[in-house]
């Protein structure tokens, strides 16, 4: 495994939405989403995540999105690039295109909906880490991919590829953060991916979070990280139950719709556009929403 720099994809990498208006991609929004990120103190930002719907987007949108978001970071925040299809042949497009738009890292999804076998899980990583030096983790979200990454699976990908470095972990499975790092050591970068799983992943050594809800409360995902960090469990708690209500409102329907509604509501985007077969947020959800805003400082 490559060596990174000490606090290289470590703390708070919020995924982005990707505004829509008028059925095309906003990338002038995104820019401005972008340069929220800095101001509010996120790590980092992930571009094309689930939360970016990358499914609906044309590969060159995606580069499109990363080359707005390196250009928009101005190298004052690492900009990962979420480059994973269900097509081996559209993974290496967007990875190499990423890889040429100035992206520092990688995160390429478990090929979805095929269903693979572990030995070919193998042979997909090492070939797309081959495609590009930058640093590359896989995207493990059994929910939505219907795939598992067994760890003496992910201990073979490493094996065969020096710049895999690392996943983002988006399952119930805590067990599988210690095993991981027990197998490949702490330098193994284990990014949370289930909101109300943050801290407890974090206190058993995922390195960091990289929560949808980072779009809407960017600064208290960061201290979030930063409290674990500093070995501050009370504060870290303290965080973890402020957040708790907008962690659990991320699953209240299909991930982003609402997200995108809640942004709509606090001014960060003109509007809760997707594209189909995604849908924008039902009254029932909306009026659910609204009184959590009502409730709940942002």
């Amino acid at each position: 495994m490559i060596a990174l720099p000490p606090d290289f994809l470590r703390g708070s990498y919020p995924p982005l939405v990707t505004p829509f208006t008028g059925g095309e991609v906003d990338y002038e929004t995104f820019a401005a989403l972008v340069e929220r990120q800095v101001a509010e103190g996120s790590h980092g930002i992930l571009v094309t995540g689930t939360t970016g719907e990358p499914a609906t987007l044309t590969a060159e949108e995606r580069i499109r999105l990363v080359k707005t978001a390196v250009e928009a970071a101005g190298g004052r925040l690492p900009v990962v690039a979420a480059t994973g299809s269900q097509s081996h042949a559209e993974t290496v497009r967007i990875t190499e295109g990423a890889e040429q738009a100035g992206a520092d890292a990688l995160l390429v999804v478990t090929p979805y909906y095929i269903r693979p076998p572990q030995r070919g899980l193998v042979a997909y990583f090492a070939d797309v880490a081959r495609r590009s030096p930058l640093p590359l983790m896989a995207y493990h979200i059994p929910g939505r991919a219907a795939v598992t990454l067994e760890p003496a699976t992910i201990e073979q990908i490493a094996a065969a590829a020096p710049t895999f470095v690392g996943m983002k972990h988006a399952s119930t499975d805590l067990a599988l953060v210690t095993e991981t790092r027990r197998r490949l050591g702490p330098d193994f970068r284990v990014f949370a991916g289930l909101e109300d799983l943050s801290l407890p992943m974090l206190a058993v050594g995922a390195c960091g979070l990289m929560n949808a809800v980072g779009n809407v409360a960017p600064a208290r995902v960061a201290a979030l990280y930063e409290a674990v960090a500093k070995g501050d469990l009370d504060a870290a708690r303290e965080l973890h139950d402020s957040l708790w209500e907008l962690n659990q409102a991320v699953f209240w329907d299909i991930n982003p719709i609402p997200i995108k509604y809640l942004m709509r509501r606090l001014g960060l985007l003109a509007n809760n556009e997707h594209r189909l077969p995604m849908v924008p947020a039902s009254e029932d959800l909306e009026a659910r929403l609204d009184a959590l805003l009502a409730r709940t400082a942002t």
